[in-house]
């Protein structure tokens, strides 16, 4: 359900979460749940069900202080690591905020600072509230996609071999629990399981095991029928114009290697050019052609070798296998798009309400970020239009992408209602770098050409339980993730 343009009122005043009538928790039943917060080794299941505790916004500030303040100390020992080089073997992510700004704090007041230091007075820092625990088991580098080549990565740290161990366990039985799956997937899918869990979760196929061959032979035969039914109007003078647009834009996308082959340029243009005929009320929309790409290199991914994605000769998959990944890619997509085709109607009204949305909602987050653009004349559809548009995926690497919509895809309206969270989050992730800019075109230039060409899942991850926490504080979110 969208954000109710009444949440994103701004206010000098910071944000408190709604606690309902319980009963107060006490500091040492907290502390004892989240003392150990940090630690790689937690259980996803116990951070779930911590994050979904209702627990007074006092004991959540004081332990919060506490968690970052022991964090900070335990920094302080080791040397602030790079990201691992692409290849290295990744290892679990044993301190979360050893990422770049990985400061889960809330900015609200001008004079905070979104950089840890030891200096800053309690009072400076905003309560993290109880949902930051949710995701941050996500921090562990999940299928190791550090870099896009580990997208094929077969290698497995033992709690990864562990959760892709519950993942499988909840495909087998016969009737796959989807509200479990969607439970054990925000945190991210194992490769091997994900283009089966996608395809669960998009709900293209069914959760019943038995049903869902024919299902997948029906809707790849509807496909393939609507391919010799459309697709030789793409001449036709009504489509043309259409057609050219898709066979332009095709070349520019990414990664290159993999969709200037032949084969695959044909298969992009061929989904594209079919969901614009069957979908006339918006056509084709420069931005829906990015969103074809993860899930056509998730799917492939299940029939090659190759460690390298981008670097996999198509044509030496069957085109049997091909025709499936296709009609597949076609569908999900489709799902997709059905709750978020307003971003590319007439207009795109979608995307002006979710860039509106946007702006209000950092007014409250960080109003000196806030202040700061509007200062510099900088404004939000000059940079957040393209975000909404293409779901940040020109703002981040592909891993990325794949490891984001792992998220989406288990977050109610996660496309639309939860990526306004995201892309606040992201926002205010660039804080320092905003406020140091004092020039219009610097300003717009950074924010067009963000720095996150090393980013992995760590980063992801952070930005997820950010983005989480936003959702909690301004617009109730429910526990959804609650037993």
């Amino acid at each position: 359900m969208p954000l109710p343009f009444s949440l994103l009122k701004s206010t000098p005043k910071v944000p408190t979460t709604p606690v309902k009538a319980k009963r107060v928790s006490t500091f040492q039943e907290f502390e004892s749940n989240t003392s150990d917060a940090w630690d790689a080794g937690e259980d996803d299941d116990e951070l779930l069900a911590m994050a979904a505790e209702s627990l007074n916004t006092e004991v959540v500030m004081e332990t919060a202080h506490r968690v970052l303040r022991n964090h900070s100390q335990r920094q302080t020992q080791p040397a602030l690591q790079e990201v691992p080089a692409p290849k290295q073997e990744p290892e679990p992510a044993a301190e979360p905020l050893a990422a770049p700004s990985g400061d889960l704090r809330l900015v609200k007041s001008v004079s905070e600072s979104h950089t840890s230091c030891p200096t800053e007075s309690a009072s400076s820092v905003v309560p993290l509230q109880r949902s930051q625990s949710l995701p941050h088991s996500a921090t562990v580098a999940l299928g190791g996609t550090s870099d896009l080549s580990t997208l094929g990565s077969s290698a497995l740290s033992e709690r990864e071999a562990s959760r892709l161990d519950k993942f499988k366990q909840l495909l087998a039985g016969p009737h796959t629990d989807l509200e479990e799956l969607r439970k054990l997937s925000w945190s991210g899918i194992p490769k091997p399981v994900r283009p089966i869990t996608w395809k669960l979760l998009s709900g293209y196929l069914p959760a019943n095991v038995d049903r869902r061959p024919a299902t997948l032979q029906r809707k790849q035969k509807e496909y393939f029928a609507f391919i010799e039914h459309y697709y030789d109007s793409r001449n036709d003078e009504a489509h043309q114009d259409t057609y050219r647009q898709i066979h332009i834009d095709i070349p520019r996308m990414s990664p290159e290697a993999l969709i200037l082959q032949p084969k695959v340029t044909e298969i992009f243009e061929r989904i594209l050019f079919i969901w614009a005929i069957r979908h006339p009320a918006s056509g084709y929309v420069q931005g829906i052609n990015d969103l074809v790409t993860p899930f056509f290199v998730v799917f492939i991914c299940e029939y090659i070798e190759e460690e390298d994605v981008a670097a996999v000769d198509v044509s030496s998959v069957p085109a049997e296998v091909l025709r499936n990944i296709e009609a597949d890619t076609y569908w999900c997509m489709s799902k997709l798009l059905d709750g978020i085709q307003d971003n590319y109607t007439f207009a795109q009204p979608g995307i002006q309400m979710k860039v509106k949305m946007l702006e209000e909602l950092v007014s409250r987050i960080d109003e000196q970020v806030h202040r700061h653009l509007d200062q510099h004349e900088v404004r939000y559809l000059q940079f957040a239009f393209r975000w909404m548009n293409n779901l940040l995926m020109r703002e981040v690497p592909l891993r990325c992408t794949v490891r984001l919509w792992d998220t989406y895809q288990s977050e109610p309206e996660g496309f639309s209602h939860f990526h306004l969270y995201v892309c606040a989050a992201f926002l205010v992730r660039w804080r320092k770098e905003i406020l140091e800019e004092r020039d219009f075109q610097e300003l717009l230039l950074f924010l067009q050409n963000l720095p996150t060409a090393r980013w992995g899942d760590e980063d992801i991850s952070l930005l997820l339980a950010e983005a989480y926490r936003l959702k909690f504080v301004f617009a109730d979110a429910p526990n959804h993730y609650k037993k």
